[in-house]
């Protein structure tokens, strides 16, 4: 059930590159990236209030350091979606989600770092089978030369959503927190970076009515609901490769293009897609197959019910 959720949000965010390229026309990226995440973040906050008679009668959690949320909050949210949005003012969507297909790597030799969760040989093979297919679906399709700095943003975005990712493995690993309430306090907390970059920049617009309908979409299923949904997904799945798994967005994205934005799927790019699936299934069978075959006292507890 995690690995469906994981893929459905998937779907939601690659959605999000044609909605985002068509509001960036009239709308500031951090302003536009503000909205979205404060409209999401209000909706959160109600649900968790509508929800806390429910939690009262639950079993209190463990607490968890308010460091950790706020790391994870500037990290997920003021750099990996600001600084996202900005990217793609400077690249097009499809150089920005070339770049993002990188995630898994940071995410691997962070989670190595912090969390002690290696990947094996195979899940190795699989990672470099999907990014291998990534080059060869974006092969002639890139326009990086003298757009640095948005690549540079671009980066700097895929570092912070590794980073977010980590830290929240580790806070569900823990059951310190449940997942409603850690993705509601992560976000007040990025977003609330975000209103600071917006101010300094002193860039806002009056949005038109497509723009709005944008924002309200954005907010509510692509942001509250897939946000808390990822979030719940990290209780059982490794970070790694639940990230491995975002890349089938390649796959997505290629189609939304193709239905949306009159792109061509060239026999090439079929070739590159159908490499990144394989890439990405031998990481999930070599997941399932370990799991299978043995696991951690902590890998057990973080595949426990959701409180």
């Amino acid at each position: 059930m995690p690995y469906v959720v994981a893929v459905f949000v998937t779907v939601l965010w690659a959605s999000s590159y044609v909605l985002i390229k068509w509001g960036l026309q009239e709308v500031p990226p951090l302003f536009f990236a503000t909205l979205r995440y404060a409209l999401a973040f209000v909706e959160l906050a109600v649900a968790s209030m509508i929800l806390s008679r429910r939690r009262a009668a639950a079993p209190a959690p463990r607490k968890v350091r308010s460091q950790s949320l706020i790391l994870a909050g500037a990290c997920g949210y003021t750099i990996a979606q600001g600084f996202q949005y900005v990217g793609l003012f400077f690249l097009p969507a499809v150089s920005t989600a070339f770049i993002l297909t990188f995630n898994p790597i940071f995410v691997l030799v962070i989670g190595v770092a912090f969390l002690g969760e290696a990947a094996r040989g195979g899940e190795l093979v699989g990672l470099l089978i999907a990014l291998a297919g990534a080059l060869v679906f974006f092969f002639g399709r890139l326009s990086l030369q003298g757009e640095w700095l948005g690549v540079l943003i671009t980066i700097v975005s895929g570092i912070g959503w590794a980073a977010y990712v980590i830290m929240v493995r580790g806070i569900q690993r823990e059951r310190s927190i449940d997942s409603l309430r850690l993705t509601t306090i992560t976000m007040g907390i990025g977003v609330a970076g975000l209103v600071l970059l917006t101010l300094a920049t002193g860039e806002f617009a009056i949005l038109s009515l497509p723009n709005w309908i944008f924002v309200v979409w954005l907010a509510t299923a692509n942001t509250a609901l897939a946000f808390f949904l990822w979030n719940w997904a990290l209780t059982s799945i490794r970070a790694y490769h639940l990230t491995v798994l975002q890349n089938v967005m390649l796959v997505e994205i290629a189609v939304l293009s193709f239905v949306f934005l009159d792109e061509a799927i060239t026999p090439l790019m079929i070739v590159g897609l159908a490499a990144v699936l394989l890439g990405v299934v031998m990481v999930q069978l070599r997941s399932l197959g370990g799991r299978t075959g043995g696991h951690s006292p902590r890998d057990e507890a973080a595949t426990d019910e959701l409180v």
